[in-house]
């Protein structure tokens, strides 16, 4: 698989039946590893040894309704009380990160009403606060630490 733009991390993988699967520590068991899945796996990583968010407050590949429509989200962080502190949208490295994505995460936050967005590809990485009462978000240089 690809370098991302990442610090190196640990990862389990398997073979079975030709295909290569990682494990995913959120939802305990192994993956089908795809370019997709390379990227939310160094994202789960980083969230967990970077940023040091909890384990237990972290979602992955959840479906959520939005206008009427099944859609899955790939990383969400809760806060303790339930509330969403973090939304996260991962594309493969080769999918250039273009208004599309954000409009995509902007939709789905219409329903999970996020505090902060991360966008990335595994290459380029994108964060952002929502601005609830201008209907905007605002880029920043890196996410918060978790509160």
């Amino acid at each position: 698989m690809q370098k991302l733009n990442f610090s190196p991390y640990l990862f389990r993988f398997k073979n079975s039946e030709n295909k290569v699967a990682i494990f995913d520590e959120i939802r305990k068991k192994f993956i089908l590893l795809t370019p997709e899945e390379w990227v939310r796996q160094h994202v789960v990583r980083f969230l967990l040894e970077e940023k040091k968010y909890p384990k237990s407050l972290i979602n992955v590949e959840k479906v959520l309704h939005v206008n009427d429509l099944r859609k899955r989200y790939d990383i969400v962080v809760y806060h303790c009380d339930g509330s969403i502190f973090l939304l996260v949208e991962c594309k493969a490295p080769q999918i250039k990160i273009a208004q599309a994505t954000f409009d995509q995460i902007a939709r789905y936050n219409t329903t999970l009403k996020a505090t902060y967005l991360m966008v990335t590809n595994g290459l380029n990485h994108y964060f952002c606060q929502m601005d609830f009462e201008n209907e905007k978000y605002v880029f920043l240089k890196e996410l918060p630490d978790f509160k």
